[in-house]
């Protein structure tokens, strides 16, 4: 007698549907994007010695997450009715910055990997579902970022003198510094954070597959684009190294690390910029200044209150011969990424269009970097409203010629493009004209 079986349909388990799985893939790739940012930010901080704040070490790790996404951070200042204290900060520390987006873009691509096509619908679902958890956690961040310090100036000594100077002539509490997020802004700057984060993930990835509205642009995008990360993320392993060997060599390996931590790229995106002839303007003043490198730091002081000094090839070749090398490593490292962008483009796209295709993504690329380099410090310590004291404030400025460097980077972008594109002819690639006769049909029998 035979054996009868029956198979009852049965209902997928509670919490597995689509909408749920996206959910929790967006919630996995926020959270690993934010717990990448805190750990890269609280050992930098660690290393700067930042662990010794009275009290405000996870308000100072939760600022500085918060600027690395994007965010707005308010410094402010408190020495009582007859003295001011002014503080500013304009900065992003790139290295926390990037690592938070390496990781939250993979893991936002991750689950897509395996799909032969990705539905217009389904990927605007996971993008919205990834930006408002993104939101929602930098809302959260931003409600912790804030304390307030006291403000010391040099030794115990000195900071006796500066307590009984407000304390019994000026009848003014002991000057503090504190710092606030603004959420508003950091909210709107969050989000345009998230939704590049996003685009550039979509845009670099080579496996990744895009609605059918948008497959047109993969040929001419996302091979330049792949190509320029790997330029940036070149240039960041580059200054890994140098520092790695600066911090072995001439000790402070503690504040080497604290800047390999916090704000690498900030250093080794410039050096691209400078290398291709961009430039950037600034001024150090004060006991405050760049902690790395050093010849950046000389250039900058040697202008005044009222001219910004510039950062050029010439200007550091000036003060340190070895700037020199920026010029050489640049041509090489964008040659090989025009290499790279070439040979992973069709056979049938010439080299021209290889010159128009990376010079456009090189320029976008520095339009996008050289504003993230800004540096903007100023904390200033009046009497009487009648003045700072100089021994008692300091100001960094670091801008960057947007234009000047944007121009270059698209003269770069045609001329290495095209000769990436006259190098990678000799490769074998796919997509060649020549390639496309199909083979005589078996005979018939």
């Amino acid at each position: 007698m035979g054996r009868v079986s029956s198979r009852l349909p049965t209902s997928p388990a509670p919490g597995t549907g689509p909408l749920a799985r996206v959910g929790l893939h967006s919630l996995a790739a926020v959270v690993a994007g934010y717990v990448a940012m805190g750990v890269t930010a609280a050992l930098g901080l660690w290393a700067a010695g930042a662990a010794d704040l009275p009290g405000g070490f996870t308000a100072v790790l939760a600022a500085v997450v918060v600027m690395a996404s994007g965010g707005q951070v308010e410094l402010s200042g408190d020495a009582g009715a007859l003295a001011g204290t002014r503080a500013e900060l304009t900065a992003m520390p790139l290295t926390v910055t990037l690592v938070g987006a390496l990781v939250t873009g993979y893991c936002f691509l991750r689950p897509l990997r395996h799909h032969a096509v990705a539905g217009t619908r389904e990927l605007a679902l996971r993008a919205a579902s990834t930006v408002v958890l993104w939101l929602l956690a930098l809302t959260g961040v931003s409600a912790v970022a804030r304390h307030d310090f006291p403000l010391t100036f040099g030794g115990d000594e000195e900071q006796g003198s500066l307590t009984d100077l407000f304390g019994e002539l000026l009848d003014a509490v002991s000057p503090t510094v504190g710092f606030r997020t603004v959420l508003g802004p950091t909210l709107f700057y969050g989000l345009l954070w998230i939704l590049g984060v996003l685009v550039v993930a979509l845009l670099v990835s080579r496996r990744t597959p895009l609605p059918p509205r948008l497959v047109r642009f993969h040929e001419p995008v996302r091979p330049a684009a792949h190509a320029m990360l790997l330029l940036l993320l070149a240039y960041v392993v580059v200054g890994l190294v140098a520092g790695l060997v600066v911090a072995a060599t001439r000790g402070h390996a503690a504040e080497t690390f604290a800047v390999l931590l916090l704000g690498l790229p900030n250093v080794s995106w410039l050096a691209l910029g400078v290398g291709i002839g961009g430039s950037w303007e600034g001024r150090v003043d004060g006991p405050f200044g760049l902690p790395m490198p050093q010849v950046l730091d000389a250039v900058l002081r040697q202008g005044d209150r009222t001219d910004l000094s510039t950062i050029d090839l010439g200007s550091l070749a000036a003060e340190d011969a070895r700037a020199w090398w920026l010029l050489p490593v640049a041509a090489v490292l964008v040659l090989a990424a025009a290499f790279v962008a070439a040979v992973r483009s069709p056979a049938r796209i010439r080299p021209w269009q290889h010159s128009l295709h990376l010079g456009i993504a090189f320029a976008l690329t520095m339009l996008v970097v050289a504003p993230l380099t800004l540096v903007e410090a100023r904390l200033g310590l009046s009497v009487l409203g009648i003045g700072e004291l100089d021994s008692l404030g300091g100001e960094v400025i670091l801008r960057p010629n947007v234009w000047r460097t944007v121009g270059f980077a698209l003269l770069w972008g045609l001329f290495f493009g095209f000769l990436g594109g006259l190098l990678a002819t000799r490769v074998r690639r796919g997509g060649a004209v020549e390639d496309t006769v199909s083979p005589p049909p078996p005979s018939a029998t």
